[in-house]
């Protein structure tokens, strides 16, 4: 069984189609094998997405870290004619998230990068549901390397499970910034960081 963050070439594709309703917009999305929350869209994900947007309304350069299929970044894409990069280390999700950005008309671009490696720019905001199976060093490299990819005032936010180590990771941030928790439900929190 191979994991969402690997690259399986051999994986057959079934492309499903995953729907979402947010206020009275409506949204279908290609999902496929090999991704991460392939059959239905991850509550984590949603949770983060829904605060985020309860917050902040305004047009802004956004950078959603380990894409998936595009499900974050083309929402806030649409709903706040946002411009939004996506990326992610897995060739599958990138291609899909291409697809899904096609029908809703984004105003960015997908492409692979492993963490920021192919981060050239800055954005008012990073969002991410990081890959917490891929271990902790590689979740802190996405959390703790964010600021340098966000203007100043920027924001980081993202969600991780009380079981996962929420807490434990919160406590190592805490050692340079100070980290905001703005929501939780059934397990997940949502933190948001200010880049100072």
């Amino acid at each position: 069984m191979g994991h969402y963050f690997e690259n399986d070439l051999n994986l057959k594709s079934e492309i499903k189609e995953l729907s979402y309703k947010y206020n009275s917009s409506f949204f279908v999305f290609y999902s496929d094998n090999g991704v991460f929350s392939k059959k239905s869209l991850d509550y984590g994900s949603r949770l983060l997405l829904e605060t985020y947007l309860s917050i902040d309304t305004e047009s802004k350069r956004v950078l959603d870290v380990g894409c998936g299929y595009g499900f974050i970044g083309i929402v806030i894409g649409v709903i706040n004619n946002s411009y939004v990069d996506m990326i992610d280390v897995n060739k599958r999700a990138v291609h899909l998230t291409k697809r899904n950005m096609k029908k809703y008309d984004i105003n960015g671009n997908a492409f692979i990068s492993d963490a920021y490696e192919n981060i050239k720019d800055k954005y008012d905001v990073i969002i991410t549901n990081p890959p917490i199976r891929v271990g902790k060093d590689k979740v802190l490299e996405i959390l703790e390397g964010a600021f340098d990819h966000l203007n100043k005032n920027g924001y980081l936010y993202y969600v991780i499970r009380k079981d996962q180590g929420a807490l434990s990771i919160k406590k190592i941030l805490e050692n340079t910034k100070t980290v905001e928790l703005i929501n939780k439900d059934k397990g997940y929190f949502v933190y948001r960081i200010k880049n100072m």
